[in-house]
């Protein structure tokens, strides 16, 4: 029996573990299976530029400049918290396509000068200048993050059901509330009335078994997971410092049963999640059964190029 047929056996056999598996409703309190990824699946950190990830993941004596690269031959994504807090020159956002390779896709958060301070009002040129400057990307533009604050509360609804309309069809966005009152019926048709997808989010603001059942409830044809932790008490970034196993068993269960209702899924952990968002993404790949790249073999790779 060659490789091929022997992975292809492989995949067949944890499907079946997996359909066997997965509850007509979700259940958080069992083990979870094995996960076969059935749609593509991108799991990737919030930013790549920490100097703390020398020596732990990126190999030792590797330079800032290089980071990006490195990280690319590590994971197939990232998110970029620095759009966050202002809109990159176009050139800046080119120079980030040119350092990774095909298939690589950038997540951006959308600017908090139109989420934080103009609370989705009156932000058209904004927007526009913050659209065109991502389009940069081309194929390698993933989703559009839109994180409201948790002051951005349900009396805010007549802005958010403005705003919604006027994003462009041509851009992907996932839409992250920190405020449980959101969570509604209403909200939720609103969002797939605009395929906007509800940002799935392990954080403080909204409990862990809300967003993992609404797993069952995509409101587009994509997924956009976040594992941010319960707090900011974690500030070395070298290593993990926290076990988050039993959290991660719970979305693995979430995730067999979004995974076929979408036609791609987004992941991204923080490292306040666990201490060292690296090694977590690791965990995450091996769980659900995809390939790791050993942190080891970056310096064997870069002696490549």
């Amino acid at each position: 029996m060659d490789v091929e047929v022997r992975v292809a056996a492989r995949r067949t056999k944890i499907l079946h573990e997996l359909v066997a598996c997965v509850p007509d409703r979700l259940d958080t309190t069992r083990t979870a299976p094995p996960i076969l990824r059935m749609t593509p699946l991108h799991l990737g950190t919030c930013g790549w530029n920490y100097d703390a990830w020398v020596g732990p993941f990126y190999p030792s004596r590797t330079r800032p400049v290089d980071f990006l690269s490195t990280y690319a031959r590590a994971f197939d994504t990232v998110e970029v918290d620095s759009t966050f807090y202002a809109i990159p020159p176009a050139k800046t956002v080119r120079g980030w396509a040119s350092r990774v390779g095909e298939g690589f896709e950038f997540a951006l958060k959308l600017p908090q000068e139109i989420t934080h301070e103009l609370r989705l009002r009156a932000a058209a040129d904004l927007c526009k200048r913050f659209f065109d400057v991502s389009r940069e990307l081309g194929r390698k533009l993933g989703p559009i993050l839109i994180q409201l604050g948790p002051d951005f509360g349900p009396s805010e609804l007549p802005a958010l059901a403005a705003f919604l309309p006027t994003l462009p069809a041509d851009l992907r966005f996932a839409l992250e509330f920190r405020h449980k009152g959101w969570i509604h019926e209403g909200v939720i048709a609103l969002l797939a009335e605009h395929h906007v997808a509800l940002a799935l989010v392990d954080g403080r603001w909204i409990q862990r078994r809300t967003m993992t059942m609404l797993a069952e409830r995509p409101t587009a044809d994509f997924a956009y997971i976040r594992w941010m932790g319960p707090n900011r008490d974690l500030v070395d970034y070298s290593r993990i410092q926290v076990d988050r196993r039993k959290e991660l068993e719970a979305w693995m269960k979430a995730i067999a049963i979004l995974a076929p209702k979408v036609r791609v899924s987004y992941g991204y952990v923080n490292n306040h999640f666990a201490g060292h968002a690296p090694a977590t993404v690791r965990m995450l790949q091996e769980m659900m059964g995809m390939s790791v790249t050993d942190p080891a073999k970056l310096g064997d790779q870069l002696t490549l190029f």
